[in-house]
């Protein structure tokens, strides 16, 4: 015990010692988007008006192989905020009304509660916007403005509340002379419009100043003409699909204008020479092969690392492969804390990438773990991502692929069913029918398929490196306690007389 407070002592020292040096990291604030995929300019989208962002990325060091491991709201965010996959965490799906899903209750550590009793209270911890995780004694931040305590889009998308409460929350670490961690959850640009069709597909009339809509003081509304607009080629190529970009691409720019918000208070408060800045999103967006999926569209994500230290990198990118459940690590590493929650696969720091760019190795690999969304969303899937391959297994692959409520009375989701029963021709890329029957396993050679059109699963070229990939994931599965590591032919047994050797136990669907 006196050791374990000696630690502690030790631990707070350093982290007042390097508080009190000029122009290293005291602070770190967290900026989360809904629903984001890279419509940034800063990734090379035309179209897309995000100058804060895009100033930021000038600031700041941009990933083009961040990753997250479950495109899925809520377990995303758990991943942020423990450093572990969705499987090891109980943070299977999301979190609010029937679904009901929450954290394991007894082993799981977040950050607001590692932060705030490993230093005994130094760190001050807030969180405005989106929270979206439980129960709640597992994430429990000093200071709390979200959809507990308000509706969710006057404090998820009105960027005006979300620049007040920014403030108290800095005024407050001032007054406490307490480093601090921030994390703001914007609610855009997640849709809407199977709730409060009235303001828009997602929600990009809602405070726009127009009749009824009430008004954001410090938005600007951005009008985007659909006719201009390229579309993704993992989309259909509709003018229905336009008009959603379209209305996407204005409440990204409340997001936009939000962040500069965020960081014009940061600067007034004198904190911006002392705080590193992630920026990043919770999944793809809410489109076919994008947000539920383990496809490029559902997992690749918008990373900015933005360092207040002049010797660190700025405006360049990296091609580290880095995934969502490093900013768990990264986080206590800027506050020099040890890792807790450790686990083989996850939880390196991405402050060395700060300083020096590791050198690539097509072996580099990222992990995903995707059990549920909404609870009727039964539609568990792993995957291993390597810089040339993926690999994905789905683990209900007799069932048909589900949809989730708000893509499916979406527009885009809607010409695609309805062209699929009328046998109209729609000019997709994929087919409603193959979009639901998937195979258990699915390779693909990013490289050369980045539309990932063609299964490689049985090409005998490719047995070698399927077989490597799937001990890997197997390994990655085993070492995270993965409860689904036996499925779906088998049933993992790990209590009793195998407790100290787990096995898995046929089910007989070979013979069956």
């Amino acid at each position: 015990m006196m050791a374990l407070q000696i630690v502690r002592v030790v631990l707070l020292f350093s982290l007042f010692v390097a508080s009190a040096v000029g122009d290293e990291i005291k602070n770190v604030l967290l900026l989360l988007a809904d629903d984001a995929g890279l419509e940034m300019g800063a990734y090379l989208n035309k179209f897309s008006q995000t100058s804060n962002l895009d100033a930021l990325a000038r600031r700041g060091l941009l990933f083009n192989n961040a990753f997250t491991s479950v495109s899925s709201c809520s377990p995303s965010r758990a991943q942020l905020l423990t450093g572990q996959a969705s499987h090891s965490n109980g943070m299977y799906g999301l979190h609010h009304s029937v679904h009901n899903f929450n954290v394991l209750p007894n082993s799981i550590q977040s950050l607001p509660n590692v932060l705030r009793e490993e230093t005994n209270g130094r760190i001050f911890s807030g969180i405005i916007g989106k929270k979206h995780v439980g129960a709640a004694d597992h994430f429990r931040f000093d200071f709390e403005e979200t959809e507990e305590q308000h509706s969710i889009n006057q404090i998820g998308r009105n960027i005006t509340n979300i620049k007040l409460y920014t403030r108290e929350f800095l005024r407050q670490a001032k007054t406490q002379s307490k480093p601090f961690f921030l994390m703001i959850g914007f609610h855009d640009p997640h849709r809407c419009g199977h709730i409060t069709p009235q303001y828009g597909e997602f929600c990009e009339r809602w405070g726009s100043g127009e009749e009824g809509m009430g008004t954001i003081p410090d938005w600007k509304p951005i009008y985007y003409d659909w006719r201009n607009l390229d579309i993704p080629a993992y989309l259909p190529m509709t003018d229905v699909v336009r008009k959603e970009l379209a209305a996407q691409y204005m409440t990204i720019s409340r997001l936009d204008q939000g962040v500069g918000l965020v960081l014009k208070e940061l600067k007034n408060f004198g904190f911006t020479s002392n705080t590193l800045i992630m920026y990043t999103s919770d999944n793809g967006p809410p489109f076919p092969a994008a947000r539920t999926n383990l496809y490029e569209h559902g997992i690749k994500s918008p990373f900015i690392l933005a360092s207040p230290n002049e010797e660190d990198r700025h405006h360049e990118t990296t091609g580290a492969m880095v995934s969502l459940m490093d900013v768990y690590a990264t986080v206590l590493d800027a506050f020099q804390l040890p890792i807790i929650n450790n686990s083989v696969a996850s939880n390196k720091s991405l402050l060395p990438l700060l300083r020096k760019e590791p050198k690539p190795h097509e072996d580099d690999a990222i992990y995903g773990s995707h059990s549920y969304h909404e609870i009727t969303m039964d539609y568990p899937m792993r995957m291993i991502r390597t810089r040339k391959y993926k690999l994905i297994h789905n683990l209900n692959y007799w069932s048909y692929f589900p949809i989730d409520q708000d893509f499916y009375t979406s527009p885009t989701f809607q010409q695609i069913l309805n062209a699929t029963l009328h046998r109209d021709h729609l000019p997709w890329y994929r087919s409603l029918e193959g979009y639901y029957e998937r195979p258990e396993w699915e390779l693909y050679n990013i490289k050369s398929d980045t539309m990932e059109r063609h299964n490689l699963i049985k090409d005998p070229e490719y047995k070698n490196i399927l077989k490597v990939l799937k001990q890997r994931l197997h390994d990655w599965q085993v070492s995270t306690n993965d409860p689904w590591l036996c499925a779906p032919h088998a049933v993992l047994q790990a209590q009793g007389i195998f407790k100290d050797n787990p096995v898995c136990l046929t089910l007989g669907h070979e013979s069956l």
